[in-house]
């Protein structure tokens, strides 16, 4: 509920605190002493040796935790993960990000990080998708492939000695279009087997970024080498420059589901996403009702069903 700013009804009130702590009811753990707050003592074995890591300090012989999460152990290694945290890139993780300069050589990209991201040009597949040296002329024409503002997915590579860096050299990484980019809070974005989903019923693509970069647009075929030669070599000017309005909507709908769903401060899944549409179009809700406030309740109730279901089937 936090950050949620509707006008709720003492009614509305009332039912949405009551499957929010339903809701915590469900999701609280069985070993307990795996959460901490901050000062709280960590149980450790002094026998055996440990090393005190991130979230965690000495006090009078104790360790205890500076941060409010989770207490994880790697070998001898106690750290508190919190739950709350600003986002901390990782090799592999999908990201999604929007270009800020066009440089020698790179793109800098905005990735909701303390620093800009860098995307080599050798980090990334061609238009024309054939796997050569990158020449002059290719620097050259940086400005034909991505420019400001325009929106990338990419994958993390590794941090160097001048920043973060991306790379780019699949067919579904690259620029995004026609959709729309919604920011949410990083930890509401689990890592998960899968980042980018197509929504066949929908005829949308849906990228959920670990960066809490999250974008909703028009599905876009994942090309081969051969196909993207072949596009190459026809004339330009024969790409479809629009939208059909059943797609836009559903890209509306869906990009309402994750403001909600933020609001509530659920996590981001593809399951919980789709529901959230489902629900406003079994309701016959336009578009724009989905962010009334009797929704927002409906969803923090539809969830704390759908988890006490799925507790009880167990």
């Amino acid at each position: 509920m936090r950050g949620l700013q509707l006008p709720l009804s003492q009614t509305q009130k009332v039912r949405l605190q009551k499957a929010l702590q339903q809701l915590e009811s469900l999701s609280s753990k069985v070993n307990s002493d795996a959460s901490v707050t901050i000062a709280d003592s960590i149980s450790v074995n002094n026998e055996d040796g440990f090393l005190k890591g991130h979230g965690t300090t000495d006090l009078k012989g104790e360790v205890v935790a500076t941060v409010c999460g989770v207490v994880e152990r790697v070998n001898k290694l106690v750290y508190v993960r919190a739950l709350r945290s600003r986002y901390k890139p990782e090799v592999g993780d999908i990201l999604v990000g929007r270009v800020v300069e066009v440089a020698q050589k790179r793109w800098k990209l905005e990735i909701n990080y303390s620093q800009n991201a860098i995307l080599m040009l050798s980090s990334m597949n061609l238009p024309d998708g054939i796997q050569r040296r990158r020449t002059a002329l290719d620097e050259l024409n940086m400005r034909s492939i991505f420019e400001e503002n325009d929106v990338v997915c990419a994958e993390v590579r590794g941090s160097q000695n001048d920043g973060l860096h991306l790379q780019a050299r699949s067919q579904k990484y690259g620029k995004l279009k026609r959709g729309q980019l919604l920011t949410v809070t990083p930890y509401l974005v689990k890592k998960q087997k899968q980042h980018i989903h197509y929504i066949e019923q929908y005829g949308i693509d849906l990228i959920l970024g670990c960066n809490g970069f999250i974008w909703i647009g028009e599905h876009s075929e994942v090309k081969d080498d051969e196909m993207m030669v072949d596009q190459a070599n026809q004339s330009e000017g024969q790409e479809q420059n629009f939208t059909a309005l059943e797609t836009r909507k559903y890209i509306c709908r869906t990009a309402n589901a994750v403001r909600i769903l933020s609001n509530l401060g659920f996590n981001m899944t593809l399951e919980i996403i789709k529901e959230t549409v489902n629900l406003s179009l079994s309701l016959n809700l336009d578009t724009h009702e989905m962010l009334s406030s009797e929704f927002c309740v409906l969803v923090a109730e539809k969830e704390a069903e759908r988890r006490s279901s799925i507790k009880k089937k167990r």
